[in-house]
């Protein structure tokens, strides 16, 4: 983590390679500038005599190199616009050879260059070096026009920016964050930018304190000039009040208020996943739980989630919040999106559910079709559940279903099932249900049976339930047994009289 914001504050400002030959005019302005703001700074003043310009035989030496650095190619490339066709562009095409080859002959011949054109010179070489990836003579390249006394002041500056830079990806943090005070010191205008490279190092640092005071510095200068402040400016913040609520620098409470502070600015601007996530998270801790689940509700809606303890998590919280219906939509999309895997094996990658028919997640969905009273649709997901459980408990419920439903054939199987299983939660609450299945069949003798082994319980609550049902069977029994009696009778009279 910390090596990233490092990566993401690591801006170089290199001085542009089209301004570095001075006319009188231009350098003088330069010059007064300079004085101007040193001495609004109570700073003594570097004097230049006259407008720095290049000797002619370095200038035109440094023509060739730009024009080196600057050429251009062009290419095809299919056009963007029109399938199937091309179109010409210019792409860069930098000499290296070439700028290398005249640098070298510069470089040779340095004691024969005044300061300035020196100058000119290492920052040439400082920008190839760079672009070599050779950071460490880029380094020495930068160090030496630095040495230089006829530097212009945007040549210092941008030198001491960029070597401030480099010292921090050589992991120099002490020196880098030396020299950028010292740049800070030398401009006019210490931009939000360079705070929150200031607030990178420290963070490398550990400064945890001086890192947060200078990212906020950053972001309010940001605002002061007219732009929004970076993502991974508030994201470097953020980890910042971590770190300080971690070390118990500052409270548990105060970190995380401004940390939500944060996300919710991350979620509007830089709507990603894991600034949802973040903020949810956030939320969780302070115990909002229902902006952690309209948090975590936006993320899905926004199709950010792809994996199963996302959507369990949405799902559950949904649930307790007795929104079973959107649980069970929740659900259903996990099962249906698809995402990438890697075989380690074979090393091909294959499209599989988010959420696959584990008997934990199929419960989950029967239950929230259940509480959505959506009975048709949790039956045939607990169907599949009640295959895969090695308890009864599923089967039970299942069973309970089908007498909802009045498929009483179905519930009797449903429940027997389930009462083979070794463990069942309460059986005598089993028993219940399946006698209730045969007296619906008027299977009474059955249904008494299933009633009487329940009264066994010791719980009262199922016992009183049990001798309830065995009175109602009986009188039901007896009810159902008098009106065959009648319809006999009446069916024999009419047979009778005709």
């Amino acid at each position: 983590m910390k090596k990233l914001f490092l990566y993401l504050a690591f801006s170089f400002s290199f001085f542009s390679l089209n301004v570095v030959f001075s006319v009188d005019a231009l350098a003088q302005q330069e010059i007064d500038r300079s004085d101007k703001r040193q001495q609004k700074a109570g700073k003594s003043t570097r004097s230049y005599k006259k407008a720095r310009v290049l000797q002619s035989s370095t200038a035109k030496k440094i023509v060739k190199v730009v024009e080196a650095l600057e050429r251009q190619k062009t290419v095809r490339v299919p056009d963007p616009e029109n399938e199937g066709k091309f179109i010409e562009k210019e792409e860069d095409d930098p000499d290296w050879i070439e700028a290398k080859s005249i640098l070298t002959e510069l470089l040779n011949n340095r004691s024969e260059l005044k300061s300035y054109d020196r100058s000119v010179m290492w920052n040439y070489w400082g920008y190839i070096y760079f672009s070599d990836e050779d950071y460490d003579q880029a380094m020495y390249a930068y160090e030496q026009l630095l040495m230089e006394p006829e530097a212009t002041v945007p040549l210092r500056t941008a030198s001491l920016l960029t070597l401030a830079q480099l010292n921090l990806v050589k992991e120099n943090y002490d020196k880098g964050i030396s020299l950028i005070l010292q740049w800070m010191d030398e401009v006019e205008n210490v931009t939000a930018q360079s705070y929150y490279l200031l607030a990178s190092a420290y963070y490398q640092k550990d400064d945890f304190v001086r890192s947060r005071s200078n990212m906020e510095e950053a972001i309010r200068l940001a605002d002061e000039e007219g732009y929004r402040p970076r993502e991974n400016w508030y994201v470097l913040l953020a980890a910042c009040f971590s770190e300080l609520k971690d070390k118990k620098i500052i409270s548990a409470s105060f970190a995380l208020e401004q940390q939500v502070g944060i996300y919710e600015i991350l979620v509007n601007y830089y709507p990603k996943k894991q600034y949802f996530l973040s903020l949810g998270a956030t939320y969780q801790q302070m115990d909002r739980e229902e902006d952690y689940m309209i948090t975590l509700k936006a993320a899905y809606d926004k199709d950010m989630l792809d994996k199963e303890g996302e959507y369990l998590a949405l799902a559950q919280m949904l649930l307790l919040k007795k929104n079973p219906y959107w649980a069970a939509q929740v659900l259903v999309a996990g099962q249906q999106k698809k995402v990438s895997i890697k075989d380690e094996e074979t090393g091909e990658e294959e499209l599989v559910p988010v959420l696959s028919d584990k008997e934990k997640t199929l419960k989950l969905l029967a239950d929230a079709w259940r509480m959505a009273q959506e009975i048709d649709k949790a039956i045939p997901v607990l169907e599949k559940a009640a295959k895969m459980s090695k308890d009864g408990d599923t089967y039970v419920l299942l069973g309970n279903l089908y007498l909802f439903e009045d498929r009483m054939q179905e519930s009797i199987k449903a429940i027997e099932n389930g009462l083979k299983k070794p463990k069942v939660k309460s059986r005598s609450q089993a028993l219940l249900v399946l006698g209730q299945a045969h007296f619906e069949l008027q299977n009474f003798n059955e249904a008494k049976k299933h009633f009487r082994a329940a009264a066994r319980d010791e719980n009262k609550r199922i016992k009183k339930t049990a001798n309830s049902w065995i009175k109602y069977s009986e009188n039901e029994e007896i009810r159902v047994k008098n009106l065959a009696l009648r319809r006999d009778f009446i069916q024999q009279s009419k047979s009778k009289k005709s």
